[in-house]
């Protein structure tokens, strides 16, 4: 008896998808969407982030942390 096959399907990008071309800092709403309760930035294998937007993404998390709009940890 053969074991049955899973296929993955691969996460394509959402920035890319929704043709967003840079990522604001000011947008907390997204941004807290790549940070989980943890507060740490979610890897590309996890998200599904294509590269030049998980460059964008990481600089404005930290941005926005820097200026308190969004938690470096967690209570």
């Amino acid at each position: 008896m053969a074991q049955k096959q899973f296929y993955r399907r691969r996460k394509v990008c959402k920035f890319c998808v929704e043709k967003i071309d840079s990522i604001n800092y000011k947008d907390t709403k997204l941004l807290s969407q790549f940070v989980p309760e943890r507060a740490k930035i979610l890897p590309r294998r996890i998200s599904g982030v294509c590269s030049p937007h998980q460059r964008q993404l990481n600089d404005a998390i930290q941005k926005a942390r820097s200026i308190a709009l969004l938690p470096y940890t967690t209570d």
